[in-house]
């Protein structure tokens, strides 16, 4: 694999053109709700050195990874709350790469990690699964990358977690872990 495919091993994210059909976004959902499983099942007996291996050179360690995906997922999940909740609201950003260097994320078992995924994805999916066709169709901003839809954002954290564990799954194909 190049060093793109490593960064990117399931490609890119790639922005829906069109609003997603309602199955289509109970498959995202699915998706979503199978990550914390997921990642408990890529991070399955691996030792404290492999958790502090990047996946693959100048990326974040095994470890980093883990607390990455509640990290992001709590700030997707304020963010889907607030466009349910203001008028097209504005979402702040944050810096992952500074928040992956913190002491909790160095200091924190990955199981901590797992535990905050299952409760906020427990939480995530039931919001997700009771919301229709307007609240899909909610708009935010997000000062980078302009404005979207809340079922973007949904698009968005299923190719997440999907992207995260290829990483941890694709350095343990590699390393023969």
């Amino acid at each position: 694999m190049t060093d793109l495919d490593l960064r990117y091993p399931i490609g890119r994210f790639q922005r829906p053109a069109a609003p997603p059909a309602p199955f289509e976004r109970m498959a995202m959902i699915d998706r979503f709700a199978a990550l914390p499983s997921a990642m408990r099942q890529a991070l399955d007996g691996l030792t404290e050195a492999q958790l502090d291996t990047p996946y693959r050179d100048g990326g974040w360690t095994v470890r980093q990874v883990a607390h990455h995906l509640p990290d992001s997922h709590m700030n997707a999940y304020i963010r889907v709350k607030l466009a349910l909740t203001e008028t097209h609201p504005t979402i702040k950003p944050y810096d992952e790469v500074a928040w992956a260097q913190l002491p909790d994320v160095s200091k924190t078992p990955v199981s901590n990690a797992l535990g905050l995924l299952d409760a906020l994805h427990g939480r995530f999916v039931t919001l997700w699964r009771t919301m229709g066709d307007a609240e899909f169709g909610r708009p935010l901003k997000h000062p980078d990358s302009g404005d979207m839809r809340v079922d973007t954002l949904l698009a968005l954290y299923a190719w997440h977690g999907d992207h995260h564990v290829a990483h941890i799954t694709h350095l343990r194909a590699r390393n023969g872990w």
